[in-house]
């Protein structure tokens, strides 16, 4: 069973994926770094999927939750080189793809790490995070969002991970929200002025 950390008290089996929604400034990114952060404290690995920010400002702030130097922490950057920053090479930490547009890339770095971790490291537990899914929905139509996040969803399935997304609720309307929340197996929702609530499929 994975943890989802000390805020939010609930355990899930693997395979789950998770959707975190709520309006700007509700603290999803740091409610999903804090969940990946409990994870690393007892040795499981994360993948950061950035959409937002540089890997050098989310790996600072994970930094802030949790020594990750000797641990299986790992950033898919989806931001540096649309920033115009060529000469980025990708890591063992690492991997940048061209932008948040190019979900095939983003899918084949995270694959990349999954591997490494679970298969070549024999680490059997892995948290996923991607932070945001807005991003992805401002630069290419719901169709193809979903199509990548089916299979997205379908990788951390298939190596019993835990996957948690991050989604402005309020930049979205009701049809997209309602075709997302087909692929997720529960929903955590933050609020601006009281504690998230989690409602899990099986509630």
């Amino acid at each position: 069973m994975y943890d989802l950390g000390p805020d939010l008290d609930r355990e899930v089996p693997p395979g789950t994926n998770v959707l975190v929604s709520g309006p700007p400034l509700s603290g999803k990114r740091s409610l999903c770094l804090d969940i990946l952060a409990s994870g690393t404290e007892k040795g499981e690995g994360a993948i950061i999927v950035t959409t937002k920010d540089g890997a050098d400002r989310v790996l600072n702030d994970y930094e802030k939750r949790t020594a990750y130097e000797d641990r299986p922490v790992a950033v898919v950057d989806c931001v540096t080189r649309q920033q115009g920053v060529g000469d980025v090479r990708d890591s063992d930490r690492i991997k940048y793809t061209s932008s948040p547009v190019d979900m095939t890339g983003i899918g084949i770095k995270l694959s990349e790490f999954l591997q490494s971790f679970y298969q070549n490291q024999g680490i059997e537990q892995n948290r996923v995070m991607l932070h945001s899914l807005s991003t992805l929905l401002m630069y290419s139509d719901l169709q193809t969002v979903f199509r990548f996040l089916h299979v997205f969803t379908g990788r951390i399935q298939s190596v019993d991970g835990l996957g948690v997304f991050a989604i402005d609720a309020s930049a979205h309307d009701d049809q997209t929200m309602n075709t997302l929340k087909q692929l997720f197996d529960g929903i955590i929702t933050t609020h601006e002025d009281e504690p998230p609530s989690v409602r899990l499929a099986g509630d």
